[in-house]
């Protein structure tokens, strides 16, 4: 077990000692995890498979940033990743697989605000982020282990007349087919079952903010599979990249808001194209510059430049090129009604900036210092519900000369 503290920050902000190991592939976890630590201190002491005891981290995020915390798995086999925070603190965990694809995500269900994921894994590296559900700073712990040994969290059973305790009765599930989505209210049906007639990889998803749904899924056998909660906005999502055995699968409907509203519950065929664009829509990840996804190029950034966009839930993406390090300022002001969210990624998808709401507004910032290159950013709604005019201002500064 290790328990030292690090920062999300690329300076440290204060002495520490016994500081873990950072990454140094760019491209690991799809760029997220070039900046990552190794939960065990180093790469060798990170195999949840062969350490004697879980690995964790404590970490401190500073305001709309991520902790993302790296281990391996030698063994394929079903695993725990948790994320807690103190003092209340409520997380929000993503684990992507090496090539960047989220293979599990959660918010609550650890319990108390806290996250937990437990998941079959495949052997191969992974990466653990870990942020606050509403960008505040916060300080917590991420552990990775296995199901045998001591968890981090209490998790939340699914209690309901339907799913007592985590299990799923298929005596009173309604039959899904791939593809062919199906709503009723919470309170009406909350329990589904899924045959598939031959190995299929499987994405599932249960939508109505106002319902807040919790999806869980579980084997022909009843061993859970795998959870999501807020996996896009409120919404919840379960995409299990690797080829499900045939069978009739299990799949149970919590929820943390109105019950007395319709659900939309949907399997179907897993695309990993899907899930791509799927990131780069909520501005999760940055999209290639070969023309394969819309991005406007605005060209060299010269001074000042505005731009007016109808922006929704969807990202749009910009390009600018910068000739010299300086500092960039890129501003999102709502016309009218609108909670624009920016995010800001350098030419190998790292993620530079981000905010929501700056000075006490719904209104968005970003200050970022830069270096001779190009530069994406993607701005967007927060409400999935909302469609409106946002104003963008683009503006450079460069170091004063003597």
């Amino acid at each position: 077990m290790i328990r030292s503290i690090s920062t999300a920050l690329a300076t440290s902000l204060f002495a520490l000692t016994a500081l873990p190991a950072f990454a140094q592939d760019a491209n690991l976890c799809g760029g997220v995890g070039e900046n990552g630590q190794w939960l065990g201190g180093d790469e060798a002491s990170s195999d949840i498979s062969s350490s004697p005891t879980y690995i964790e981290q404590m970490a401190l995020v500073l305001m709309r940033n991520e902790y993302v915390g790296l281990f391996t798995v030698s063994e394929p086999g079903d695993y725990r990743i948790e994320a807690q925070g103190r003092g209340g603190g409520d997380t929000v965990l993503d684990v992507r697989n090496a090539a960047g694809e989220i293979v599990a995500s959660d918010d609550d269900s650890g319990g108390d605000a806290a996250s937990r994921a437990e998941t079959f894994l495949t052997a191969g590296t992974y990466c653990a982020s870990m942020r606050s559900f509403d960008g505040s700073p916060i300080t917590g712990f991420v552990r990775a282990s296995r199901m045998d040994q001591e968890a981090l969290t209490a998790g939340v059973a699914i209690q309901d007349d339907n799913s007592v305790s985590g299990e799923c009765d298929l005596s009173v599930a309604q039959p899904i087919t791939l593809g062919e989505p199906i709503a009723n209210n919470w309170s009406v049906q909350n329990v589904y079952s899924l045959r598939l007639d031959g190995q299929t990889p499987v994405s599932i998803t249960a939508e109505n903010p106002d319902a807040d749904p919790i999806l869980t899924l579980f084997d022909p056998s009843g061993n859970w599979l795998a959870e999501n909660d807020d996996f896009d906005g409120l919404n919840s999502r379960i995409d299990m990249a690797e080829p499900l055995p045939a069978g009739e699968y299990c799949i149970a409907v919590n929820l943390y808001g109105n019950e007395n509203v319709p659900i939309t519950v949907t399997a179907k065929e897993y695309d990993a194209q899907e899930v791509l664009m799927n990131l780069y829509d909520r501005g999760d990840a940055s999209p290639p510059l070969d023309g394969s996804h819309p991005v406007k190029a605005l060209g060299a950034l010269q001074t000042r430049l505005r731009e007016d966009v109808n922006v929704g839930s969807n990202a749009t993406w910009y390009t600018f090129d910068v000739s010299e390090g300086g500092l960039i300022l890129v501003e999102a002001i709502a016309q009218g009604n609108g909670d624009p969210v920016l995010v800001m990624y350098d030419d190998l998808g790292r993620q530079v900036g981000y905010n929501d709401d700056a000075g006490g507004s719904l209104d968005s910032l970003l200050t970022v210092r830069v270096q001779p290159g190009t530069y994406l950013v993607a701005v967007r709604q927060l409400d999935s519900q909302t469609q409106g005019f946002i104003r963008l201002l683009f503006e450079r500064y460069v170091p004063a000369r003597p």
